[in-house]
């Protein structure tokens, strides 16, 4: 236990102890000092030192004292002290820029989403533009909230495209401008907190091992079907990036010998679908649904190459679960098929279900990837570096 260490460094000791006390505080609601001491199997007097330390900084509020049946109810004496992590101290942000609109999500430190907020852009936007319209979206959220900017401890961020570990787009042919943009650097001005910018279909992936669909299963490919699919993979819990952050763009395999484009896979007159945006694909599938023989052959067509895409990835990597989401998720009895197809191209055929989260899935792993920052931050043992120090200097 870390309080009968002896020797060593104190201040180690020191940060050992808080951040196991604080570790069980923030898993629960109020709890007695008495619950802590047996939580952590710290001694009575470190756990209150440590406590009279956090409430200092702000982490932690004493509170009146509880009652129903609760420890020490009933005795004489000295009532017991009841204290609660506040996640209040401070908020995360995890942000979407799609092609076609910003999506944002504001959280606290226990990671409760506070305010939300969403707002339609143009496929066209350069650049410049697009992230003018993020900071102003930023600073609504944060309004609504009445949040200030210096009260974030970590902001997520999901993108199309191709993104390294610093957060550079290396290729995104999705929006204009955005290859080769440092979007780390340039969001990194907006915050006076870490930043972390991922691939959307990655996020996703997170997302919905984080509180959707693949709860529970460490072995997922999410795919993200749209017009160029993409897919973001867990393999034993963990995200894999590859080694250049282009894990899981499958959308490129028709640059690998599929050579018929999306534009003439869902076309229903023999020329290319033009122009090929979701209003066009969903007016196909619309058509295929109310029984239109050309739609659905078309929609047969994509499925088909959907199918292959995913069957690459599948066989790779073995995973348990794949979670569909994109406009494909909106696609009825998409499931039976996909299963059926997979069944076919791959040795082991995984279970396949539907996403759970919505149109928010990419903003919910951008908040997680913060969270998960800010747990880093909080339960920290060893003293933070001169480069994440400076991040929320």
């Amino acid at each position: 236990m870390a309080d009968r260490l002896t020797g060593g460094d104190s201040s180690l000791l020191r940060r050992i102890n808080a951040a196991v006390t604080l570790r069980a505080l923030r898993e629960g609601h109020a709890v007695t000092l008495t619950q802590l001491v047996g939580d952590t199997g710290l001694s009575r007097p470190t756990v209150e030192g440590v406590i009279e330390g956090l409430v200092e900084t702000g982490l932690v509020a004493e509170v009146e004292p509880q009652s129903g049946g609760q420890a020490g109810a009933g005795r004489r004496g000295r009532p017991a002290r009841w204290f609660r992590f506040r996640a209040e101290a401070g908020h995360i942000l995890g942000i979407e820029i799609g092609v076609h609109d910003i999506r944002i999500v504001l959280a606290d430190l226990a990671g409760e989403v506070v305010g939300s907020h969403f707002r339609p852009v143009e496929e066209s936007l350069d650049a410049e533009e697009r992230l003018a319209a993020v900071r102003s979206v930023v600073a609504e959220v944060l309004r609504k909230a009445g949040v200030s900017r210096d009260n974030l401890w970590a902001v997520g961020v999901g993108t199309p495209g191709i993104v390294d570990r610093d957060g550079t787009v290396q290729l995104g042919t999705a929006m204009p401008g955005w290859t080769g943009l440092d979007l780390g650097a340039r969001l990194r001005r907006s915050f006076r907190c870490p930043v972390m910018i991922e691939n959307d279909a990655n996020l996703a992936a997170i997302a919905e091992h984080w509180q959707g669909a693949a709860v529970g299963a460490d072995d997922v490919v999410f795919v993200m079907a749209g017009l160029s699919p993409g897919a973001g993979s867990l393999i034993n819990g963990r995200l894999h990036r590859g080694f250049g952050g282009a894990a899981g763009e499958i959308g490129a395999l028709h640059l690998l010998g599929q050579e018929v484009t999306p534009e003439r896979l869902l076309s229903t007159t023999g020329k290319p679908l033009n122009p090929l945006d979701e209003a066009a694909v969903a007016r196909v599938l619309r058509l295929a649904r109310e029984g239109d023989e050309v739609a659905r052959v078309a929609t047969d067509r994509f499925l088909t190459r959907l199918v292959q895409s995913v069957a690459a990835l599948v066989l790779a990597i073995d995973p348990q679960l794949v979670v569909i989401g994109g406009w494909a998720a909106g696609l009825d009895g998409v499931l039976d098929p996909l299963r059926e197809r997979l069944a076919e191209f791959t040795l082991r055929a995984p279970e396949v279900a539907l996403a759970a989260l919505g149109s928010e899935v990419v903003a919910m792993g951008a908040l997680r990837v913060a969270l998960d920052q800010v747990e880093e931050q909080l339960f920290a043992v060893n003293p933070p570096t001169g480069e994440a120090g400076s991040a929320r200097a």
